[in-house]
């Protein structure tokens, strides 16, 4: 008797042998074509992933708030009315009689924390305010207010680019930073005088009596005078002293009266500045002159 032949399983059959085969290379060039597709962006982080933050955290360095750019005051370029030079921090500013340190002031930097005019031909008028006036050394300088009349002898900054103090056994003489704007001139004019001395108070005595408004003289060698008007009267700690503040350049002339302030200690004497803050508003021209 002939034995019967068993069927194969449908999964074992050619039929569908042929028809997985097509399935399979129908699905693999469907995936090839969309892989294609995505090639450009192949190279792209996706958001939030590893590679993207050390993209994000590399930066570029260069344009407007770019990641590389830090747009917090006080960072980048300085500021365009900066001065050349950063000033030294204060020491002992003002010496006065009693201390063991220098007698200095916070130093303003060198050349002029302000621009300087040309030395010839007439300056011209700046609207709103007087005309400035040409370089002249001072001479003289007298705050009615509070009764200042004092001569005034020129300062340059000493080995450590320091203001020195005027001479201690000279208390009633101011000192004129001859390397900054002379009187009237654009700019920040810089003035210094001791508080004090042993005996009793010294040029500067009364200057953090001055009030807003009050008058201050500075002749000229020339024989004219350039007046000022108080702006504000400010005491600062020597440690918290605001150089580009005080020192900063200015277009129209400006003056600082710089003395001693704060507490006193006699190891170390006084822990701060008075600063007057000035503007001119005035020139007068010597006597038999006109006036300008």
């Amino acid at each position: 008797m002939a034995r019967r032949r068993r069927r194969r399983p449908w999964y074992r059959r050619r039929a569908y042998r042929l028809a997985r085969t097509a399935v399979l290379a129908v699905s693999l060039v469907v995936v090839g074509v969309r892989c294609n597709h995505a090639a450009p962006g192949a190279g792209t982080a996706a958001p939030g992933s590893a590679e993207a933050s050390e993209v994000r955290a590399a930066g570029t360095g260069s344009g407007a708030g770019g990641a590389g750019a830090d747009s917090r005051p006080g960072t980048g370029a300085p500021p365009a009315d900066a001065p050349e030079t950063t000033p030294a921090p204060p020491a002992t500013p003002g010496g006065t009689a009693g201390t063991t340190a220098p007698a200095s002031t916070p130093a303003p930097p060198s050349p002029s924390p302000s621009p300087q005019p040309a030395r010839t031909g007439k300056a011209a008028k700046r609207p709103g305010g007087p005309r400035p006036l040409p370089r002249s050394r001072a001479t003289r300088l007298v705050v009615p207010y509070v009764s200042i009349d004092a001569p005034v002898t020129d300062l340059r900054l000493d080995s450590e680019r320091r203001l020195p103090a005027p001479p201690e056994d000279e208390p009633n003489l101011v000192g004129w930073f001859a390397d900054g704007p002379s009187p009237g001139e654009p700019g920040t004019a810089i003035a210094v005088g001791h508080l004090d001395t042993d005996t009793g108070p010294a040029v500067f005595g009364g200057l953090g009596e001055l009030k807003r408004g009050k008058r201050i003289e500075v002749r000229r060698a020339d024989g004219r005078t350039a007046v000022y008007s108080v702006d504000a009267i400010k005491t600062y700690e020597k440690d918290k002293f605001p150089n580009r503040e005080v020192y900063g350049a200015r277009s129209r002339p400006e003056l600082r009266l710089i003395t001693c302030g704060g507490n006193y200690n006699r190891k170390t004497g006084y822990t701060g500045n008075v600063v007057v803050y000035a503007h001119l508003t005035a020139t007068r021209e010597p006597k038999g002159a006109g006036r300008r």
